[in-house]
Parts: structure tokens; sequence; C-alpha cells
């Protein structure tokens, strides 16, 4: 390779890596870009200022470097985690490194069985029934048939042990398949010097190890976090997708390093004699400290004995511009990236968290009533043994009498609740008005009832990331979407009025029509001038695709927007690279302009610039767009921008200032000089390039236009999120996107409400600046709160409770600039901190996190992939399905195992009572009353299905569910299911078995071995008839269950003689005296629900 190139490869790594301050986003320096081109007019005006200060820099941060590396080698502390790593590491510091391994599953074959049963066990509910189970087996506490004590708990273990294990064993699937994907690795060792490429090898991802080389082709997934070192784009640059990582589609461009890039081929990277150092893994996608060290120069075969011209070794810093993180997807080209961080250490897993098992609330509410129920059993069994003066021995009757009323905290209840859930989610999954959506927990759709937070992602879940341009603003015209064909007639006007004018200027004289199309020949110029602005400042890059089309990409979607609208309009972007820009105009000629300087835009500054020169007239232009905010202060003064920006905002259009600033070579020239002075300064160079820029380029811009882009919003999310408003959810939008946007969207999604006053947080740096925001938000609870991530932290480090008391009272908060993890944080201090259940809905991978720690995650099949969706509880298409979700399939399905809980601990208890009233009456004997089958059949056959039949109910019909969410405001405070209702159940259940014994007894008192036959069949009919009080809506599977159950019932009594005899049943007087039971025992509870109805009625009842 020859010297000289190696000497401006030198010189111009060093100036990229001075001028970071400058420019840390898009372009690195253009003079890079021309030296990697072969050359360009600008290169002597840079190098010239450069050259005699170049070895000093170089020298003092290579020995910086070394110090560094060899400190951290000799005394490498068990925390620290960065790492220095040569080109062809050693094994032993390969093996350093975690494997680059995907692993999502929750247990392997020794963890599988303690923690599902500990998952299990620490329920009280089920550990209660293990020691029931368990007792059985001590003859002196055996009561009945074992079968009916441990069957039903086995039955309930290896449902869930084996749903359990055939998630995790999907898991596992998925997880083979990621790691199991084929890469290229460059091999060192089998290299030929008469081939033409570098040898390479598959390996799976699995196997990739720190330090391999790995060639990546278009569209491949990065397989964990390398630094490019070269891309098959001469300039040495490539785009990335990383909807994956931050959840925005956009692409983003990566930096190849340059002294790779420059290598004549692939093959001299197995043979360079380089090191990388990189810090230690973090979380943060944004930064990344490494350099690149070349410690003796690749010389060309040729030139064995030179003597080296550039300062060895050389250093070159790497930021995260030069990096490609794992699971990002390269989207043109080819590249080659050098493996840094591995398995666990990457970005990508750093930056998702490990998912907990989810429980419902009313799975926790059910567990705090059954230790109300044990407590229960154990006063009543103690009451008892109490009553016939502990005799004997007491304690073992105590025992064999909480064995007896074990029934009283029904195992069946575990049963009857799985059974339900797995109906919500039957249900779910075949409404064909949210199509496609999948239950993916099933136990969770009672979950969705109660629902009173909601965190959102932004891009995707609310707006569809598409961009379209919709209105241009000029001061005296306005063009709005359905004019744009007025604007593509005045550009033609104004391309093509070139041949007239030089006609006109070649002596002919002008006549009174010619004047008169002067004013709409002014007109005309005005939009070229605006158009062609638009269309040269931006950061767009046309890429061709493999079929011949033509895709624009840049890191902002309103750029493309834009860029696609000039086209639109007939001014085509044809070429772009980091020196020039090539347009076509409407006529179908070329313009072509170098780029002369570029400055990104950035969340501080909120503008971008660019100096172009016109390659046929050389005039310099300095181009700038940006926040109307900046722009107002650099442009002219006029009068209508600031009140044009406000009715685009009010509109929810992202709103982009144009203005444009003629330059003399003259002022071009000296700006140039001042920049470069100020560009290699050590200190406060940033702030001294800004200031030259500010001094002669941002001053009195001419004020072309104000363009408003509209991002799309996804189908009926204005109209969703009313709703959920009004069900009394209060809406987070929790984005990565900047605060501009995010507020945007905000208003026209309606998030935002008409008027309602707007509070800003951004930039807070010290507590006391914190402090005055939370005061000012506590005295305003009726603003919406937009914050930044950075500010975001501040309040949650230092005021976290103040911060969450006030924030959760409001009713919309938007955070922006949000890391995954933050919005991970955000879910879970709001879940801590109100104990309200919080549903968190997002459609990337950077959602995951967030989904994973709501009680709630629903993800969105978008184009981001299905990552969300899979991670989630539930997966939806759209937005928009939520409404049905949760004001219906939630609120049905809380409501009902509500109902369906309490008639099964009813059902339990009612035949405990009867026991107890019995065992009262016969000397306090710990004998069961019911024993062998009836009890199996109480549980079962003879009450199973109709009580069941009450997971069908509904109080009101769907349209009227969606009509009227505060039906489900009503449902969140949780009183389907509370103390009061359980002690009125608990009240039912005393008087009717109460009632039900003693009627029985005093009744049957002549046929007393009846007495079983005579106390049972009313148990059932009553259990039967309460089914049919306590229904909402009648259906016919409910009808269906009561009479099969019934003639079931009817028709066991022949074959069960041992508790039933026939000649006995078949009297009328034993059906009067039972119907007179059953009406002692139920019409009391018809009456009271009549008055109940009157008085004080149900919400839903008073819309039938």
């Amino acid at each position: 390779m020859p010297v000289s190139v190696i000497t401006a490869a030198a010189s111009a790594s060093r100036r990229s890596a001075r001028s970071k301050g400058k420019r840390p986003e898009r372009y690195a320096d253009e003079d890079e870009e021309a030296t990697l081109l072969g050359g360009g007019e600008q290169d002597g005006e840079y190098d010239d200022g450069f050259r005699e200060d170049v070895a000093e820099p170089s020298s003092s941060s290579h020995i910086l470097s070394r110090q560094r590396s060899s400190s951290l080698l000799s005394k490498r502390s068990a925390k620290d985690k960065s790492r220095t790593v040569p080109f062809r590491p050693p094994d032993k510091l390969q093996s350093r490194f975690p494997p680059n391994t995907v692993r999502n599953q929750k247990y392997n074959a020794f963890t599988f069985l303690p923690i599902v049963f500990y998952e299990q066990f620490k329920f009280f509910f089920n550990l209660y029934f293990l020691l029931v189970a368990l007792s059985q087996f001590v003859p002196a506490l055996k009561i009945g048939f074992i079968l009916t004590y441990v069957a039903p708990l086995a039955f309930v273990l290896l449902v869930t042990m084996g749903k359990e294990a055939y998630d995790d064993y999907k898991r596992h699937l998925r997880d083979r398949e990621a790691n199991s994907q084929k890469y290229l690795a460059l091999e060192a060792n089998q290299i030929h010097v008469n081939d033409n490429g570098p040898h390479t090898r598959s390996v799976p991802s699995s196997s990739l190890r720190v330090g391999d080389l790995v060639h990546l082709e278009k569209n491949q997934r990065v397989p964990a976090d390398l630094v490019l070192l070269r891309t098959s784009d001469a300039s040495g640059t490539c785009f990335i997708r990383t909807d994956q990582l931050d959840g925005e589609t956009d692409w983003k461009l990566r930096v190849a390093v340059p002294a790779c890039q420059k290598l004549a081929s692939e093959q001299e990277l197995l043979t360079l004699d380089a090191e990388i150092y990189a810090d230690g893994p973090i979380k943060d996608i944004n930064s990344f400290v490494g350099t690149f060290t070349i410690n003796s120069p690749p010389l060309a075969p040729s030139s064995e004995d030179d003597v080296p011209m550039v300062p060895v070794p050389t250093v070159e810093p790497l930021t995260a511009e030069n990096v490609l993180w794992s699971n990002t997807v390269l989207a043109a080209g080819s590249a080659v990236g050098f493996v840094v961080y591995t398995g666990s250490e990457t970005r990508a897993v750093m930056n998702t968290s490990h998912p907990e098992t989810k429980v419902g609330l009313l799975d926790l509410e059910i567990n705090r009533l059954a230790k109300i129920l044990c407590a229960v059993t154990f006063a009543l069994s103690v009451a008892l043994v109490a009553l016939n003066g502990f005799r004997g021995q007491w304690w073992v009757y105590v025992f064999r009498f909480l064995i007896l009323f074990s029934s009283i905290i029904p195992i069946s209840l575990r049963v009857n609740l799985d059974m339900g859930k797995t109906v919500y989610a039957q249900q779910i999954m075949t409404d064909n008005e949210i199509p496609n959506t999948i239950v993916r927990t099933s136990t969770l759709p009672e979950e969705l009832g109660r629902i009173e937070y909601l965190l959102s992602d932004k891009t995707g879940t609310l707006t569809q990331n598409e961009m379209e341009m919709k209105k241009l603003h000029m001061g005296t015209m306005s063009y709005g979407f359905d004019s744009m064909d007025e604007v593509a007639h005045q550009l033609a006007v104004a391309f093509g009025e070139t041949a007239e004018q030089s006609h006109l200027r070649h002596g002919s004289t002008v006549t009174g029509a010619q004047l008169a199309t002067r004013g709409r020949r002014d007109m005309s110029a005005r939009v070229r001038d605006v158009v062609l602005s638009l269309a040269l400042c931006h950061n767009v890059t046309p890429v061709t695709n493999d079929d011949g089309t033509i895709t624009y990409q840049a890191s902002s979607p309103d750029e493309v927007a834009i860029v696609k609208w000039t086209e639109s309009i007939g001014l085509t972007l044809v070429f772009r690279d980091r020196t020039r820009i090539e347009l076509q105009t409407p006529t179908g000629a070329r313009l072509i302009f170098d780029v002369l300087d570029i400055f990104p835009f950035t969340s501080e500054s909120k503008r971008m610039g660019i100096v172009v020169r016109e390659q046929n007239t050389g005039e310099i232009m300095f181009l700038q767009k940006g926040a109307d905010v900046v722009m107002a202060k650099i442009v002219l003064r006029n009068d209508w921008l600031e009140e044009e920006t406000a009715n685009m905002a009010r509109e929810g259009l992202r709103t982009l200032v144009m203005a444009r600033k003629r330059l003399s070579a003259q002022v071009y020239a000296e700006f140039r000089e001042r920049h470069h002075d100020a560009s290699v300064k050590l200190d406060g160079r940033n702030e001294a390039m800004a200031a030259v820029v500010a001094e002669y380029l941002e001053r009195d811009l001419e004020l072309l236009g104000l363009t408003g882009v509209e991002d799309k919003l996804q189908d009926e999310v204005k109209s969703t999120l009313e709703l959920l408003r009004n069900a009394g959810i209060k809406i987070w939008m929790l984005t990565g996107d900047k605060i501009e946007t995010a507020r945007c969207i905000g208003i026209s999604t309606k998030l935002v409400a008409r008027n309602q006053y707007i509070h800003e947080v951004a930039k807070l740096k010290t507590s006391d600046q914190a402090r005055t925001e939370l005061e000012f938000l506590q005295s305003k609870l009726d603003c919406c709160l937009v914050i930044d991530g950075e500010s975001l932290q501040l309040c949650l480090n230092l005021f976290k409770n103040e911060f969450i008391e006030i924030a959760t009272k409001l009713s919309a908060v938007i955070a922006c600039r949000c890391s995954p993890t933050q919005k991970a944080d955000v879910a879970r201090l709001i879940r801590k901190h109100t104990k309200k259940r919080v549903c968190c809905i997002g459609d990337g991978g950077n959602d995951v996190s967030m989904i994973q720690a709501a009680d709630v995650g629903v993800g969105i099949v978008g184009k981001e992939g299905k990552q969300a969706s899979l991670a989630a509880d539930f997966s939806v298409t759209q937005f928009s399905f939520l409404t049905k979700l949760l004001m219906w399939h939630g609120r049905n399905s809380y409501r009902r195992s509500a109902k369906l809980a309490q008639f099964v601990i009813h059902r339990g208890l009612i035949i405990s009572i009867m026991q107890a009233v019995f065992s009262a009456i016969f000397y306090f004997a710990p004998i069961a009353l019911y024993q062998g089958w009836l009890m199996v059949g109480y549980a079962t056959i003879y009450t199973m299905a109709p009580v069941f039949s009450l997971v069908l109910d509904r109080d009101v019909n769907e349209d009227l569910a969606l009509l009227y969410p505060e039906l489900y405001k009503e449902l969140t405070k949780g009183r389907a299911l509370s103390y009061k209702t359980f002690f009125q159940w608990l009240m039912i259940s005393l008087y009717q078995g109460a009632a039900i014994m003693i009627m029985s007894l005093v009744l049957f008192e002549n046929e007393f071995l009846n007495i079983v036959a005579i106390s049972f069949t009313a148990l059932v009919i009553n259990e039967l008839i309460m089914v049919a009080l306590e229904i909402t809506t009648w259906h016919i599977y409910m009808v269906i269950s009561e009479i099969v159950t019934l003639l079931f019932y009817v028709i066991s009594i022949a074959f069960l003689p041992e508790y039933f005899d026939l000649s006995f049943v078949v009297t009328v007087k034993f059906l009067w005296k039972l119907a007179l039971i059953v009406a002692v025992s139920a019409l009391p509870l018809y009456i009271g629900k009549m008055i109940r109805r009157k008085v004080a009625p149900a919400a839903s009842s008073k819309l039938l």
C-alpha cells in the first residue's frame, strides 16, 4: 500500500479525532472523504494547517492508550470489564469473555421441578391442600378416600407443570434457532498468497468470540457487538436498521475505521498488527468509548524495507458511530466487523430484563381470602372441641375437624378458575373484531378488567411511522396537501423559464403580456428557492435496490418525507455522498452542488445547516432548517412565522423553518479559516466552533418557508385514547423520540386535550431545578407533562417518591428520549407506588423490558418485527384493538371470575357449615356427614357444570360496554371481589347451611337414617337455584347444564343404595318436605335480591 496514502490516512484519522466535537452525528470530515475518493480541492486548505502539529498529539494519545491498556492488563479488577483485544487474540484471552449465546429459558433440567413447585406452593392455597392431602397418610387422621384429597391437587399441579414445560420448550427452540444462525468468520491461518480473497468459515452465532472478524451481508442480523472495520461502500459507510434496539424504524449511518477501510482488501485485515481497546460493557446504546491502535503499519509487499513515514503506533478514537450493536440489521452492502462484546455483555441483552412470573391481582386476592377461610376452619374446629370440653386426645380431634372442614377452601376453585381463564383466552382469540389477537399468558385475562395506567410507546404503536409532507407556507402563500400540483407547476415554470430569459436578454423588446407574467415569475422564483433549499439541506442518501428502484435513507423520517415530496413535485435527489449532491430538475437537467460543510442536527441545537456551492455558477449558499424556537432568532424579522408555526402545531404537524444566506467567496474563505482555527483548539473547541458559525453564517438569514410534516397515526388512535381516558385510565407516552416530535403526536392523537397547558421539563441538571419543576407541577395538576429522559432520570434519582406521587395524578405524561430500561423502571415505579394495575403496550424490541415489567404487557405485531409481540402477555395487530380487549373481554373476565370464585367458596362453605351443625348435634364427634362418592360428586358432576356456566355470564351487551366506558371505571375499584362481598357470601353460606341441616333434622326426626339423603338432595337443589339467581343474563348453556345436572342427580340416586333409600325418596312426603327446606334456604335470598335491585340497582342495569 503506498506510503502517501497511509500518511493521508493517518492525518485524516487524526483530523477526525480532533473534530469529533464539531460533528458527532452523521458525516465525518469531508476532507477525510476527499482522501478516500481520491482528492478534492478542499484537501490543501485543510492539510496545510495540520501538518506541523500532527505528530505530537498522536504520540501522547498513544502513550496514554498504552499506559491505560498495560495498567488494565496488570491489575484487572473483578469489576473492571474493559478490554484491549489484539487482532488474532490468543484462546486464553478469548475464553475470559462470556459465550455468545442467547438464552431466554426460565428453567433447566435441574431447576424445573424446584422452581415450579416453589411457584405453586408459595400460594397459601396450594400449600394448604398439600398438607391436607399428606395428612391422609396418617391413620389417625384418615377420613374417607385418600383419592378425594390427592387427585384434585395432583391434577392442578400436572396441568401447571405441563403448561410451563411446553412454554419453556418453545423458548428453547427459539433460542436454539437464534444460536445456530450461521455467520462467516475470516480465518487467519489458512491464507495463501495467491488467493483472491481471505478464507472464511461458516460458524454458528453461539461460537463467535471476542476478537473474531465477522463478514456480514445485506439483511443479516448482527450477531454480537462489532467494531465496523470495512464496508463494501468506498466511502466506508453503511446503513443499519436499529428497530429492535431503540424502536426507531429509520436507518442509521455507521462509519468504518478509516485505517481499515483504506486497506486494499479484507485479506490485509488478517495480517494487521493492531489492537482495539473498548471500555467495559454498559447499557447506553448511544455511547461507546474505545480506540483503534496500529502498532506497525501494513506495508506493500514491494516495500518491505521502507521506513514508515507515519508515526507508529497510530491511535484512532472509536465512538458509537463506529460500532454495530448486536440485534441490529445491516441494511445495505456488506461489512466486516471485529467482535468486542458477546452474549450477556452485548447492549441488546443488557437492555432486556428477565421476565418475572406474572400473577394476577385476583389470584392474590383469592389467596388472601383463603387465609381468612383457613382461620375460620381452625376457629370452627377448636370451637367444636372446646364445646366438648377438650376431652381425650383433643388435638387429634382438632386435626380431624380441620380435615372434615377442608372443603371450606375448595381445591376445585383452582380448577374452575384455570378452566375459566382458558375459556376467556379462547373467546379473545376467536373474536372476529380483533383478528389475530393471541393470548400468550392465559393466567391474566382478569387483569385486563382492572387497568388504571396505560404506558404506550409512540413510534409504530400510536403512529405508523410514515411521514407525509402536508403543508408548505411561504408567508404570502400557503399550499395545502391538495394544492401541491400548483407548487409543481410553479417549479416547472421557474426551471423552464431560463430559455425565455436568455432570449429576452439577447435584445428582444418586453411586451405588456410579458410584464403581466412577472408577478407570477416572482412567485415561481420563491417556490424554486424554497424547494431547492429543501432538496439540498438534509442528510438523505438515495440507495439503489437490487431491482433498480431507489430508496431514500436517513436517520430522520421527516427528512425522507421532505425529499420524497420534492421528488413528487419535480426536483429529484439523484446522487449524494459526502462531497456532492446531484438533483434532477423538472426539465430533466442536472444540477450539481459541492458540499462544503455540514452542521448536523443535534437535540441541543435543534437545527441542521449545510454550505453548498453550485458547480456551474460557483454560487455559495448556506442553507439551514430547524425548529421555530431557534430559527426565529436567526432569520430576518417577519410578522407571520410565529403565528403559522402555532397553527401547524395545533394540527399536530411537525414544523421546520427553512432559511438561506448567500455567501461571497471571500466571506466563506474567511469563515473557513476561522472555523478551522476553532476546530484545532484543545479547550472549549465546540463552543469556539459554534461561535464562529453564529458570527458568519447564522445571522440575518432570508426566511424562505415553513414545512408541515404529518406522522400518520394508527387507525382509530384518537377515538381509542378518548374512550380509554373516559374509562378512567391515565395514559403515559414513553418514547425514544425527540421532545418536539412527541409533543406533536401528543396533540394530534388528542392525548393532550384541546387548549390543555403543556409543561415541558428538559435538560434539568441540578436538584434545585428539579424541585422547582415539581413544585410547579404540584400546583397545576391539570396540565400535561412533557419530560426528557435526562430530566426524568434526575427526578427519579433525587426525588423518586415525590415525582411519582405528582406524576401519577396528572392526566397525561409524555416522556421523551427514554432508554428501554428507563421505560421499564417507570412501569415498576408506578406499580409499586400506586398499587394499581399497569398495562404497557409497544411494538419494538426496545419495548420488551417495559412490557415484561408491567402487570399486563401488550405487544403489537408491527413493522419493527415480532419481538415485542413474543415477549408480551397479549399480542394484537393494532392499537385500537385495546378498546375491545379491555372494555369488553377484560371487564367480562374479571366480573365472571370474581363471581365464580365467590360461588365456589360458597359451595364449600355451605357443606362445611352443615357438617359443623351435624357434629354439634351428635356430641361433637368428628365424623363425616357425607363420605366417599357424595363428596366427590358434590364438587364435580352435581354442581360443576351449572357453576361453571357463570363464566359465560354478562351484564350488558358488547355495544353498551363500548359505548359507556364508565362501566369499566367502576370495576377498577375492585368491588366485584372484596372483603365486603366475601363476608356477604359467608353470611349466606352460614344461613343456608344451618337452615338446610336444622330443617332436615326437624322435619325428618323419625327418619333419622335418611338424614344424609334428605340434606344432600336439598343442598344440590339449593345450589342449582342459587346459580339461577346469581347469573345476570340467562343463556342456553346455563339452562341446559341446570336441567342435565338435575336429571343426572336423580338417575344417580338409583345407583347409590348405600346413601339413598329408594322406597323413601319417591314418596310425596319426602318431596313436599324437601320443597319446604329449599324454599326456606333460597326464598329469602331471592326476596333480598329483588329489594336490592329496586333500592340500589347496579350501574349496568340502569342502561338496560
